[in-house]
């Protein structure tokens, strides 16, 4: 019997321009995770997301016991669904091995949840996943971004780069977040609840 084999993926938009949007903090956990197995990112042969292939392990640990393929989607964030299908069906990975990692507007900066299911709260990325997949029971590790202050509307807000002093903060985020599903991955459901979710 083949080994079971987890789908991360970190959803954001795809290009240069992005890449500072907290709408990319996904990217930025599924890099964080490809570097904890010292893999790069490759296109996939859908060629629809680049993804890592490797394991990973309870936080801290060194030596993973987990198969995992990270992926990041090519796709725009609204058009995410197309891909992790694809990579799905390629690897048969079932609908409760699959962690979506993403920005999350009703939790303040510097905090995270982990659960499983649930609506898609308005999120482009979560919403095409669901259209894709026919259900929304899928794990997801929720970044905290905060709302806008003052009258930028949320879709301005989640396209705009993260503050300076927002910044200097990231990187203990993002690192937390990826523990976060390493414990998922590893330990399960409740007990990475209990842990991460601030």
């Amino acid at each position: 019997m083949s080994e079971d084999v987890w789908l991360v993926v970190g959803l954001g938009n795809p290009g240069p321009s992005y890449s500072g949007n907290r709408h990319n903090v996904g990217y930025l956990v599924a890099e964080e995770l490809a570097s904890r197995m010292a893999g790069s990112f490759r296109a996939h042969k859908t060629g629809r997301a680049d993804v890592v292939e490797g394991r990973l392990g309870v936080p801290g640990s060194t030596g993973g016991t987990t198969r995992v393929v990270v992926a990041r989607p090519r796709s725009y964030m609204n058009e995410s669904g197309g891909p992790v299908s694809a990579l799905m069906g390629f690897y048969k990975v079932p609908v409760g091995q699959v962690v979506a990692v993403h920005d999350e507007l009703d939790l303040p900066f510097d905090t995270m949840r982990v659960k499983l299911g649930g609506g898609d709260n308005g999120h482009n990325g979560l919403r095409s996943m669901r259209r894709s997949l026919g259900t929304g029971d899928f794990y997801r590790v929720r970044v905290g971004i905060g709302r806008p202050s003052g009258r930028q509307s949320p879709a301005d807000f989640v396209l705009s780069d993260y503050s300076s002093t927002e910044r200097r903060q990231l990187p203990f985020q993002v690192d937390r977040a990826a523990d976060a599903v390493e414990s998922l991955l590893t330990e399960g459901l409740e007990r990475t609840q209990g842990r991460y979710n601030s």
